[in-house]
């Protein structure tokens, strides 16, 4: 992925203060960058990277879809916490910045996929008279598309209200941006964006179909067929649009099997058989720092080198999973490792540390129960991924703690999966529970449990809300960490319960609240100021006077 932005690359770091300008560097013209079928598919490598890069107007750890998943997604759901340092992020964490237009929390969402759009419309409105194959450019012309719907179907997650919510759609929408212009646009509907989003992926499917070309094989960040289904998949599913996601999530599939388990256990830096859409990852565009690797992989620079590890699970979702399910064991739980979580000497509070406990001047760490702390250390030692740096080489271990995402090389360095398999047949089960097909939803639970070898022996027989239940649950599982949960709440208008130790959970006290749908603003980012300031199309909306 070297070299591959060419115009469109550079806007990231080319713009000063005004983050939201839209128009393209003069490092290199537009015209030039979509004028032959191999410029153009450079630039649409560079619309890729942009899910990648650290974006120069914003501190570090803004590098592009591991910015969502951590800020938007992982922090204020209910079953990921960050440990020790979970307090410093408790603002996140409990949704209280939603309202904050000036903070960069706010606005980090916004400005990234806006620049994907921004991108993605070069391509779009100019890719038929480039040199070159029509084919070529039917499949570039596809992804562009493809690119821009996945950007606005994420934007809807968190500046729009829900879908129950929007009187079918009447509420208010984002700007449609479907070419080069920059000017004043008022938001469309919400109505009207997911026409858009349904219109863009109609297109790109028939564009894909018709090009005769798919992207080079291992070439997950390029955005193809099985792509367009499955943010098709997921547009539909957040509109309650429950058929029309149940038959892009069937086809999105085709063509990438469920990994087995020795893949699964393989780190997840590299892309398997399940991985639709991902990142791009080598080594030689290191984010160094800044990368999701470096902190929240469990033999990234954070989990080897500090006492804060990388993340965990929730201790009530963890232990509702039955103990012979393959993934239970990528996690350092109670039955796993034979350890009473109740004994404060063998799980420290608030932050869970198992075996040890700080010392009295807080400078260092003496064991608690020597016991419990080896038994944490041999089993990390016992399940780490072959061929791949030892995790948690600070010999530090968070009841919770996980496995499941490494690095290949240091401080972070690993490719992210965006869009697996197991996703689609998660959205299949939901799909067809919400379709009052509920042997259809027992069937693809049991696909994903049974049929890939996760938990040979499982069945299902649930219905009603016992079933759903069971999605839900997992769905956190499976897809814990890949930057879903948070949003799978927002749409099921289910309130977020993080419990402290002494309920029953393992949230630190600053982050061990009750967030209810209708609080923190409808879980509903207010569109930036930055946005609202340069953008007068909001103005008649702001301040009616203004017309």
């Amino acid at each position: 992925m070297s070299g591959l932005l060419l115009g469109s690359a550079m806007v990231m770091t080319s713009c000063g203060e005004d983050y939201l300008e839209t128009k393209p560097t003069e490092s290199i013209s537009d015209a030039a960058a979509v004028a032959t079928v191999d410029n153009a598919y450079k630039t649409l490598n560079g619309v890729a990277k942009t899910m990648t890069i650290q974006h120069g107007n914003y501190r570090q750890g803004f590098c592009g879809e591991n910015a969502i998943m951590r800020l938007y997604e992982n922090y204020p759901s209910q079953d990921y916490y960050y440990n020790s340092y979970a307090a410093g992020w408790a603002d996140i964490h409990n949704q209280t910045m939603h309202t904050n237009t000036a903070s960069i929390y706010n606005n980090y969402a916004w400005y990234y996929y806006y620049q994907i759009i921004t991108q993605a419309n070069v391509i779009i409105g100019r890719i038929d008279g480039a040199e070159g194959s029509d084919g070529d450019k039917k499949f570039i012309k596809a992804s562009a598309l493809t690119f821009r719907a996945y950007s606005y179907e994420k934007l809807i997650h968190y500046y729009c209200l829900r879908w129950q919510d929007s009187n079918n759609g009447a509420a208010q929408g984002l700007p449609l941006r479907l070419d080069e212009s920059t000017g004043e646009l008022a938001p469309s509907s919400m109505a009207e964006v997911y026409a858009q989003i349904y219109k863009d992926l109609d297109e790109a499917i028939a564009l894909f179909e018709e090009s005769g070309v798919d992207r080079a094989a291992g070439e997950c960040w390029i955005a193809n067929e099985n792509v367009a289904h499955a943010v098709y998949a997921r547009a539909a599913l957040y509109k309650q649009d429950y058929q029309t996601a149940l038959n892009h999530a069937k086809l999105a599939q085709d063509g990438y099997p469920l990994m087995s388990n020795s893949d699964y256990a393989a780190g997840f830096c590299r892309p398997t058989s399940e991985w639709i859409f991902g990142s791009y990852g080598s080594a030689d565009e290191n984010n160094w720092y800044w990368s999701y690797g470096t902190q929240y992989s469990c033999n990234g620079y954070y989990a080897n080198n500090t006492e804060n590890n990388a993340g965990t699970i929730g201790r009530e979702l963890i232990n509702r999973i039955p103990d012979e399910d393959f993934r239970k064991s990528l996690f350092l739980t109670e039955s796993g490792l034979g350890i009473d979580a109740n004994d404060e000497n063998q799980v420290e509070r608030p932050y869970g540390f198992i075996g040890i406990d700080y010392n009295e001047a807080g400078t260092g760490f003496v064991i608690t129960d020597g016991a419990a702390y080896k038994k944490a250390l041999d089993y990390v030692a016992e399940h780490a991924a072959p061929g791949l740096a030892a995790p948690y080489q600070a010999g530090i271990f968070h009841l919770g703690a996980h496995l499941k995402f490494y690095v290949f090389d240091t401080p972070g360095v690993g490719y992210l999966p965006f869009i697996r398999t197991s996703e689609m047949i998660l959205i299949e089960a939901e799909c067809n529970y919400f379709l009052n097909n509920e042997a259809a939803a027992q069937a693809a639970l049991v696909k994903l449990n049974a049929g890939s070898g996760r938990n040979p022996g499982y069945t299902c027989s649930k219905t009603g809300q016992d079933l759903f239940n069971e999605i839900a649950d997992y769905r956190a599982l499976e897809l814990w960490g890949e930057g879903f949960q948070w949003s799978d709440f927002k749409r099921w208008n289910m309130a977020i319960e993080r419990h402290s130790w002494d309920q029953g959970g393992n949230a630190h006290p600053a982050v061990a609240v009750t967030i209810q749908p209708h609080e923190v603003n409808n879980w509903t980012w207010d569109v930036p100021k930055a946005e609202t300031d340069y953008n007068d199309g909001y103005k008649s909306i702001n301040d009616p006077s203004a017309n």
